[in-house]
């Protein structure tokens, strides 16, 4: 189960920064001219192997005619997580603002940290203040300058509660996610032969994550119907945010993940951004395009023809047509959700994969980086969820070539068959085992390097 970390503060604190270097990523806007963020953002947050749900939100104080709205979703934000990071802007004075944002806080009655940001600033007016109301511990950081964000992290490893549920390995878990009313629990309730889940026309019927137990062909599943994940999740409802994060659990939790898509309304941009979170999870992904019996061969043909199936996240993964209400393809698609959890915890032995790696390498012209030729020693299987190969060489992932990497990924999913399994690939540069060592003498060659300095010597005179 993943825990919600909440960022909290007023505008032009440095919230959207400390978001995205946390996540490596540029979700967020970040620019000096305050109020920018005003939908809640969030993304994954990995420490030490373990996943965290990181929420940017908008700054909370008197903007704009849209604060109110903003400080709704910021709070909401707060009220779900389970630790909250409060940024102030170390070099002023607190304000009503924060003094305000700091109450509220407290009242929430959660683990919470200050974090005083633009540390490289010299001025610190923020401290004297911070201990007038209370607050002793803090962390001094600087968001823009990468300072202390280790220390940050360190903060959410050793503070954030243990959600951890038992994972019963009996079971094969799968989810069923995607948009409102894509048939997510119609297809739940055929699955399991009974209306044991609520269905309706109206989107946004399913909130929480239901799990249900059945067995097909003697193998036992557990079946998650989720929410529906709304486009950019604008909804300002407190239920609207709390069915997107069980949704994400859900998928967390689970062996395989299911992408309920609406045939009938086609491939939308939403959709995509489902899969692609399915994929951040490291979870095997399969799609099942419901209400397919309602296209003619035309229509299917024109389907396949759309512009979002030019995605390469559509490369590699297994699409299976179905239909929920009329119950077809409903063997296939378990059949699909089995193979693929099979696929997904597969190991692979260490000569296998490098006999690919050699049979790949030799057919191309290996590019090179600063006019040195990349030079990969050997592959070695890394574990499952993702599948993930080290590869050693002379190359670290941060100057590997991006179209050297998407050649390798693409040859090793086609040659291990790994369709639907999210596969990651790690370059570990070799270290140079006599780098840090100094060859000791023995009495005999310094003996012989002195004879032949006298040597060399003798013959300069």
């Amino acid at each position: 189960m993943l825990e919600s970390i909440a960022i909290l503060g007023k505008p032009n604190v440095g919230k959207s920064s400390l978001f995205n270097k946390l996540t490596s990523s540029r979700k967020s806007i970040v620019s000096d001219f305050p109020g920018l963020t005003r939908d809640r953002n969030y993304s994954f947050l990995s420490i030490k192997n373990k996943k965290y749900f990181l929420v940017d939100t908008g700054g909370i104080g008197d903007i704009n005619e849209l604060s109110d709205k903003v400080s709704q979703q910021a709070w909401q934000a707060a009220e779900e997580s389970s630790i909250i990071l409060f940024i102030l802007d170390g070099s002023e004075y607190l304000d009503s603002y924060d003094l305000s944002i700091l109450q509220g806080i407290r009242k929430l009655n959660k683990p919470f940290f200050v974090l005083l940001n633009k540390a490289d600033i010299k001025k610190r007016n923020a401290i004297d203040d911070l201990a007038k109301n209370g607050i002793y511990d803090f962390l001094s950081i600087s968001a823009e300058h990468s300072i202390n964000l280790d220390e940050v992290k360190d903060l959410i490893y050793d503070n954030a509660p243990n959600l951890e549920q038992e994972v019963d390995n009996k079971n094969l878990k799968f989810a069923l996610i995607g948009r409102p009313n894509a048939g997510k629990s119609t297809l739940a309730n055929t699955i399991l032969r009974e209306n044991k889940l609520i269905t309706s026309e109206v989107a946004g019927t399913t909130i929480d994550s239901i799990e249900v137990a059945f067995n097909y062909k003697d193998q036992q599943f557990s079946l998650i119907d989720t929410a529906g994940i709304r486009k950019r999740n604008k909804k300002t409802e407190k239920v609207e945010y709390f069915s997107f994060v069980k949704a994400i659990q859900a998928v967390e939790i689970a062996d395989v993940a299911a992408v309920i898509i609406d045939a009938k309304e086609g491939v939308v941009d939403q959709d995509i951004r489902i899969i692609n979170l399915v994929k951040q999870t490291g979870k095997p992904c399969v799609i099942f395009l419901n209400k397919f019996d309602l296209l003619n061969p035309l229509e299917i043909k024109e389907f396949f023809k759309r512009k979002e199936f030019e995605h390469p996240i559509f490369e590699n993964i297994e699409l299976v047509g179905i239909s929920a209400l009329k119950k077809e393809g409903i063997s296939k698609a378990l059949n699909a959700i089995k193979d693929l959890f099979y696929r997904a915890n597969e190991s692979f032995s260490t000569p296998k994969l490098n006999k690919l790696l050699d049979s790949f390498l030799n057919n191309i012209n290996v590019p090179g980086i600063n006019g040195r030729e990349i030079k990969i020693k050997f592959v070695n299987f890394g574990g499952n969820n993702p599948t993930t190969l080290i590869l050693h060489g002379n190359i670290s992932n941060a100057n590997a070539p991006s179209n050297f990497k998407r050649f390798l990924e693409k040859n090793f999913i086609k040659a291990l068959k790994l369709q639907g399994v999210t596969l990651k690939l790690i370059f570990k540069k070799s270290n140079n085992p006599f780098q840090h060592k100094k060859q000791v003498l023995t009495e005999r060659q310094i003996k012989k390097r002195e004879r032949l300095m006298r040597h060399v010597k003798s013959k300069k005179r």
